[in-house]
């Protein structure tokens, strides 16, 4: 390991900053304290399907931990999937996921090792797929793989458990996507593997195949799911309530200043290198009226756009964001609302009696008729319209009455 190694206290105080779990903390302890006399660091590993081209901000829950292990001087091994991907992943699915192509794979593959160094460092990160040990393997050694599990202990697996009692069908190559992740571990000798929460019997398997092969069971240490824009959904493509990390300047800084306050903080301890001794005092000076608001989530959104987009664009999507809020009259704070839709869409009406900002739908209709409905800045005349859920907008009615509403499919 690097010189001015961290005490184990020291190090575990970073690593459980936003964690969720450890299993086992104690292993964990044990095994900085092996790392740190003998100078051979740990091997962290954390893999990630390139089922979209793009990463967002709750993708990077995970990779700014892979970050923290890196800055305590431990082997980070950043693991594409593209062989698990082209099973799909099923963790937390009621249905069979559809496999992706492999020109699917390849293509998402190769954007997520591009973007991923505007966090990591390249010349610590080892970035290696899972086709390199999987590919050659055997139809038998597939098999004698499969011989290591039970089909009950998967049926453990919760989704898996509510689809065989709801008699919604399983396919046989979805009890392979945790075998081969498991396996995953034992072919990188993985001191520890990180996950999301919906992630944690995937990497126990992985604890218990290499138990099977004869190695050190693997630290598990799973991280929250990141809340979306709306504070309440994961953040997801589908649901419109994400921040790509490709996205341009503006629009980041943009979304990231819409987020409340209760967000914004939990955005800077899992997404930001803020020590948890900053954090603290952040909450507290935030609580205190010692920062305003407004200002702590302005600092938060130039440090995330100047990591992905540079300082000079980080700065110059703040000025933007200023001169905007100025020009329209917008208020420093709008309250959050988050709507709940039964369909795809939600009768514009019925969005401002929901959001709070008409009586009824009656006098909803009359003051956009009226032109004092504005929609994301532009003004609706058209009483019948019916906008798209997944998606956030800044909705004002009259000339002072704002709110910024997040729609999600029920």
């Amino acid at each position: 390991m690097e010189n001015n190694v961290k005490s184990v206290s020291e190090q575990m105080a970073l690593i459980k900053q936003g964690c969720h779990e450890i299993i086992r903390e104690e292993e964990l302890k044990e095994r900085l304290e092996k790392a740190i006399v003998s100078g051979k660091p740990l091997r962290v590993k954390a893999g990630f399907d390139p089922t979209a081209p793009d990463l967002h901000l709750g993708h990077t829950v995970l990779i700014q931990k892979l970050k923290h292990f890196q800055d305590l001087g431990h082997q980070v091994i950043f693991l594409i999937g593209d062989f698990t991907g082209l099973i799909g992943d099923p963790s937390g699915k009621s249905e069979t996921r559809p496999p992706l192509t492999e020109e699917e794979v390849k293509a998402n593959a190769a954007t997520y090792e591009r973007q991923i160094f505007k966090i990591l460092d390249p010349e610590k990160t080892v970035i290696d797929f899972n086709s390199r040990w999987m590919k050659p393997m055997a139809a038998q050694d597939l098999i004698r793989l499969a011989a290591r599990h039970t089909v009950a202990r998967m049926l453990e697996r919760e989704d898996f458990h509510k689809r065989y009692t709801s008699q919604t069908p399983i396919s046989i190559h979805e009890f392979l996507y945790p075998l081969i992740q498991g396996y995953d571990s034992v072919a990188l000798q993985a001191d520890v593997e990180l996950g999301g929460t919906d992630q944690k019997f995937n990497l126990l398997v992985g604890r218990d195949l290499q138990r099977e092969y004869g190695q050190v069971p693997q630290v598990v240490l799973t991280m929250p799911l990141l809340e979306g824009l709306d504070g309440v959904q994961k953040m997801s493509k589908s649901l419109g309530n994400y921040v790509g990390i490709d996205e341009p300047a503006g629009a980041m800084f943009g979304k990231i200043m819409s987020v409340s306050d209760t967000l914004m903080l939990r955005y800077y301890e899992l997404l930001t290198d803020i020590t948890p001794e900053a954090l603290s005092r952040l909450r507290e000076d935030v609580a205190s009226g010692a920062k305003h608001p407004r200002q702590v989530k302005e600092e938060l959104a130039v440090e995330l756009v100047a990591r992905y987009h540079g300082r000079s664009a980080a700065e110059q999507a703040a000025q933007e964001f200023a001169h905007i809020f100025r020009e329209k009259g917008l208020p420093e704070e709008i309250e959050e609302v988050t709507l709940k839709v039964e369909g795809p869409k939600l009768w514009l009406p019925k969005v401002l009696v929901e959001a709070g900002l008409s009586p009824s739908t009656s006098e909803a209709r009359r003051l956009i008729s009226q032109g004092g409905v504005h929609l994301d800045g532009e003004k609706v005349t058209d009483a019948n319209l019916e906008i798209p859920a997944g998606k956030t907008y800044l909705l004002k009615a009259g000339k002072r009455r704002f709110k910024r509403a997040t729609l999600v499919t029920r």
